[in-house]
């Protein structure tokens, strides 16, 4: 197993790198959703001699030889992965997020097809139809919206989006929308209009898994989702399928209605070269400590988490989107506070507070997707850490404070100092120097 020295020994610039970014690491609070913290033995696992073979096909499918052992590690992430979920069929082979998005898009659409999901605005994603995505370039992009005033989900408003529109592709999922999804809500409405139903479950997918948070899986077509966030695992990505294909078996009885086919040529040969078996070796590690009894109670700690730190921040004077959480993250609302437009003005306090969280918009942003008037933090990774609903209160007052005095450097400095203090008391990867 490589160790961490022979960088210092080799490297001393990319080493002392490192170590800043351990630093950082150890003495900050990590409050931005969609990251989190693998155990050291997915990080091993990553620094393995995988990651210098190529294998493109499928486990017994393979153009190059030598790839025995990439077979066994890869089925054996693919048979985890599917006892985790309960899915019919798995491709661990995607990149990350976006392009296992793009492979459902490659598999079940034409360029100039119809696809809908949530407006970016109200905590959809790039690649749900957004004009600067390929999902909106390539595609006839059309959105749904939450409530106004309540900044809900209107399912029977989604429905009559859908309706209008007739698209090809229905996405459900997000990656700033503090509540729960009724999956089941979105199948019924692609049933009614003759849609695909994708689920990108990117952001609670640890939470479907452990049943914290409903699953996508007996309902949607197809479901993807990263695999470094809730999940706990690699930079990486998943695409779950039911292996009929629905739509083709109404419209064309007699035709082939292999939708897992479809998804593995969408990713290889159709978009990707050879897999990185590496990450494929770190997400068979992460899915066998998803399946540990322990991993639920982290998921449910997540969410405990998060309503410890959004009642805190309530408390303090801090507005939030749909005025709470059900899942792992909260927005909130700086417009209410007359920060309009200044949500990186606020995330650059917080920053120096040793508090990383990012800028967001929120629903009917009055700013610009550049100078938002949100703030997105959720708790995975301090989860992860080991803090509790104390801690999360501890968090959420120094968060308060400094949004509320973020122009004061003093103010700032004592959040700081607090928030190491607070840190140190939880150490994520003692003695990581040298990595054994």
């Amino acid at each position: 197993m490589p160790m961490m020295n022979d960088i210092e020994k080799s490297d001393k610039e990319v080493y002392s790198i490192i170590l800043r970014e351990n630093k950082r690491v150890e003495e900050g609070a990590e409050m931005i959703p969609s990251e989190n913290f693998v155990s050291r033995a997915v990080l091993q696992a990553y620094a393995t001699n995988f990651t210098n073979k190529y294998s493109e096909g499928l486990p017994g499918k393979r153009y190059y030889g030598g790839n025995e052992h990439v077979d066994e590690v890869e089925t054996l992430a693919i048979e985890r992965c599917k006892k985790l979920f309960g899915c019919e069929h798995v491709n661990v082979q995607p990149y990350s997020g976006s392009p296992a998005n793009l492979a459902v898009y490659f598999a079940l659409m034409n360029p100039g097809d119809t696809v809908m999901g949530m407006d970016l605005s109200c905590g959809g994603h790039l690649t749900h139809g957004s004009p600067v995505s390929f999902s909106g370039k390539w595609f006839r992009s059309t959105s749904y919206m939450v409530n106004k005033e309540t900044d809900l989900l209107d399912y029977n408003e989604v429905r009559r989006a859908a309706k209008k529109e007739k698209p090809k592709l229905l996405i459900s999922g997000h990656s700033a929308y503090p509540r729960k999804v009724d999956f089941k809500a979105f199948q019924e409405i692609a049933d009614e209009v003759g849609a695909y139903h994708l689920a990108d479950i990117a952001h609670i997918a640890g939470m479907c898994a452990t049943g914290v948070h409903p699953s996508a899986i007996p309902y949607a077509d197809v479901v993807s989702t990263t695999t470094h966030k809730t999940l706990r695992g690699p930079r990486g990505a998943i695409v779950m399928c039911k292996t009929e294909d629905r739509l083709k078996a109404l419209y064309d009885p007699n035709g082939k209605k292999n939708l897992a086919q479809k998804i593995d040529s969408a990713v290889f040969p159709g978009l990707q070269g050879g897999p990185h078996n590496h990450v494929t070796a770190a997400k068979a590690v992460a899915f066998g400590e998803a399946l540990q009894p322990s991993f639920k109670e982290y998921c449910r700690q997540i969410v405990k988490n998060a309503k410890a730190l959004a009642d805190t921040l309530m408390d303090k004077g801090l507005t939030l989107t749909t005025g709470g959480t059900e899942n792992h993250l909260m927005l909130i609302k700086l417009n209410v506070l007359g920060l309009t437009g200044k949500g990186k003005e606020v995330q650059t306090a917080l920053e120096a507070a040793n508090i990383t969280t990012n800028k967001n918009s929120i629903p009917y942003e009055p700013g610009s997707p550049f100078n938002p008037s949100g703030i997105r933090l959720g708790t995975p990774a301090v989860t992860t850490r080991g803090f509790k609903e104390s801690e999360m209160k501890e968090l959420g007052e120094g968060i308060a404070k400094v949004i509320h005095n973020h122009q004061d450097a003093q103010v700032i400095a004592a959040v700081k100092k607090d928030v190491i203090e607070l840190c140190r008391q939880f150490p994520l990867y003692p003695n990581l120097t040298v990595l054994k």
